[in-house]
């Protein structure tokens, strides 16, 4: 039996709600909050503030979370002048990073520079081990000088040691339409991929491929689904595989203010068919979590994790 520990954030217009949170389960269906539902962890450098967090399991016997180095709460009417353009081609070009070996105890806080001056802010990072080549590619979505920064695309850099990583490449653009929030699971020898997408459609969809890096076809039954939701308004989409074998699908909905806001539950049968059905009857949770990740824990990390008071 296994458990699940869910890293995310809180949209509250506070500093205390861009920092890092965590949820646990036992079922992937029933969720808590870690540590009275304060932050574990505090980012004390770059904009003093996270949001977008990933977590990853490394061969090494580490844990990384990193995330995106944005504070709406410190910089959004400041540094920013209250618009979202300045951000995506202003904002940092550093990811916030943390290892841990047991999942409680965390090293300092870390800023990986990763993108130069033809870049725009580093966005919703995430990571997913490359069997083939031995080693894990982290990618994010960036506004680029290459299009004046104009439409985000999806970049990627690869790491053995999570010290040292390559120049970044391209990995996926789409013609007409900014694509953001990337989220990618290997499953039977293919590559899934989750993208929200700006325009045409506006919301989220889904690619195969046969290669991490190579080209990706959309999987229509997905497209399908999405269309029955009415509102585009969901991002941030995280995946994982529950203990029937089935595949859980949650997306960050923002379409309302305040208490409305998190995420969103869909189950299907398995990840090739896209038939991602909503799920909402079969889920609970504290309260919004906001865009995170979900990663699969033993019982005794779960349990470590429930009793320990960050």
């Amino acid at each position: 039996m296994q458990a699940y520990l869910f890293v995310h954030f809180k949209e509250k217009k506070t500093p205390d709600g861009e920092q890092v949170y965590f949820g646990l389960s036992t079922d992937g269906f029933n969720w808590k909050q870690v540590n009275g539902g304060e932050p574990v962890l505090w980012s004390k450098l770059g904009e003093e503030g996270v949001r977008d967090h990933t977590i990853v399991r490394a061969n090494n016997g580490k844990f990384y979370i990193f995330a995106t180095d944005l504070s709406l709460a410190n910089c959004f009417q400041t540094k920013y002048k209250g618009d979202w353009a300045n951000i995506g081609r202003e904002g940092s070009k550093c990811l916030s990073m943390w290892e841990s070996e047991d999942l409680v105890n965390w090293s300092e806080q870390k800023l990986i520079e990763l993108g130069d001056e033809d870049y725009g802010c580093l966005w919703a990072p995430d990571v997913i081990y490359d069997k083939a080549n031995e080693e894990y590619v982290l990618h994010w979505s960036s506004s680029h000088a290459s299009n004046n920064f104009g439409h985000k695309a999806i970049y990627y850099s690869r790491t053995k040691d999570f010290e040292s990583f390559t120049k970044p490449q391209m990995l996926c653009r789409k013609d007409g339409s900014g694509i953001i929030d990337s989220a990618i699971y290997e499953e039977n020898g293919s590559y899934y991929r989750f993208l929200k997408s700006e325009i045409d459609p506006a919301g989220i969809i889904l690619q195969k491929g046969k290669t991490l890096t190579g080209e990706y076809t959309r999987i229509e039954a997905f497209d399908v689904e999405m269309a029955k939701l009415g509102h585009s308004a969901y991002e941030a989409p995280t995946a994982f595989k529950l203990a029937n074998g089935q595949w859980c699908l949650l997306l960050d909905f923002f379409g309302v203010e305040g208490a409305g806001q998190g995420y969103v539950p869909f189950v299907a049968d398995d990840i090739e068919s896209g038939r991602f059905i909503r799920s909402d009857e079969s889920f609970n949770f504290p309260y919004g979590f906001k865009h995170g990740t979900v990663l699969p824990i033993t019982l005794e990390e779960y349990e470590r994790i429930k009793q320990f008071t960050f």
